[in-house]
């Protein structure tokens, strides 16, 4: 143990990455920069100064009122959008720490992935793209939410993460820390969300598949750990993968979630008026322009700034524009 005091400053940090992070890490000093080039900081690298700059950010604080799952559920414990994020950095990080790429750029990519995302979960996100004239995608718009409304200059790594966090891109994020998050993503929602759906008594325990049990233990923390282990078994060689086996008990999860929670019978009525309550609010707010606070007044059309307005709204605050309007 060395007992003498240094700083590790910025460089300090950037000669430790090289040491101790894989081959397949992306190296703080080796970015490819920010939109507008800026000075370095004297002490953190620049995936440090990204993650920082999200979790200080007005859209990332709007996350505690926004919907994972359920809308204005009853009781404390029910996951919201912050606490999906929290827990996707959460098992990006451990992911990343134990295959030796940077955890300060998994976490900035995994703090910042959902902050463009729409009140009322998917279900707002299913309005939004069909009012779009080119379609609306969360991870674009938490692109566009951090990159132009808030102007937080974030380099490209972590931008890039974000944008092709979802799956549903053929295209694999530049990094395999891009990569970390969307996996950590997946294995939290779909961990979280059956607690969700049993403390809420949509599932009880008896409706989970034994196959499930089987597969990956009691849900909570056995499966994290279950399908975090099915990614260090396929990556050996660096890159981020997921044993096959696992990844299809992930997938048959997935496909019962979607039956059984996300778009079960008896919702239908709840997700027509939330649909209906941010298409209205996007009429009202394209009539009347002089309404969207400074920031949402972009060089683009009027639809795009209503909707990025609305896009931005905790739950319970485009419940309250809506009351107002109607």
């Amino acid at each position: 143990m060395n007992d003498s005091f240094i700083l590790r400053d910025r460089l300090w940090r950037e000669a430790n990455e090289r040491i101790t992070l894989s081959s397949y890490a992306a190296l703080s000093e080796k970015s490819k920069g920010r939109t507008n080039p800026e000075a370095q900081d004297m002490f953190r690298t620049v995936y440090e100064r990204d993650r920082d700059r999200i979790i200080h950010s007005k859209a990332f604080r709007r996350l505690k009122h926004k919907t994972q799952v359920f809308i204005n559920p009853d009781g404390d414990h029910f996951i919201t959008r912050m606490t999906h994020t929290l827990q996707v950095t959460q098992v990006g990080r451990s992911i990343a720490k134990t295959m030796g790429l940077n955890p300060d750029l998994t976490e900035a990519i995994c703090m910042g992935h959902d902050v463009g995302h729409s009140p009322f979960g998917h279900t707002g996100e299913d309005a939004l793209d069909e009012l779009h004239p080119s379609g609306w995608s969360h991870s674009e718009n938490s692109v566009k939410v951090l990159d132009r409304i808030e102007n937080l200059n974030l380099s490209f790594e972590t931008l890039d993460g974000i944008r092709i966090h979802p799956w549903k891109y053929a295209d694999e994020p530049s990094t395999q820390e891009g990569m970390i998050c969307r996996f950590a993503d997946r294995i939290a929602y779909l961990t979280h969300d059956v607690e969700d759906a049993i403390r809420a008594g949509v599932l009880n325990q008896k409706d989970i598949p034994t196959s499930f049990i089987k597969d990956l233990g009691p849900p909570g923390k056995n499966w994290i750990n279950s399908l975090i282990s099915g990614i260090f078994k396929a990556s050996s060689s660096g890159k981020v993968e997921m044993d096959p086996e696992v990844a299809q008990t992930m997938q048959d999860l997935r496909n019962f979630m979607f039956e059984k929670v996300y778009l079960r019978k008896g919702t239908e009525v709840q997700r027509a008026e939330c649909k209906n309550i941010v298409i209205k609010l996007v009429e009202y707010f394209v009539k009347n322009l002089d309404e969207l606070p400074e920031s949402y007044r972009q060089d683009q059309s009027d639809i795009e700034n209503a909707i990025d307005y609305v896009a931005g709204m905790t739950d319970r605050f485009a419940l309250s524009a809506y009351e107002k309007i109607t």
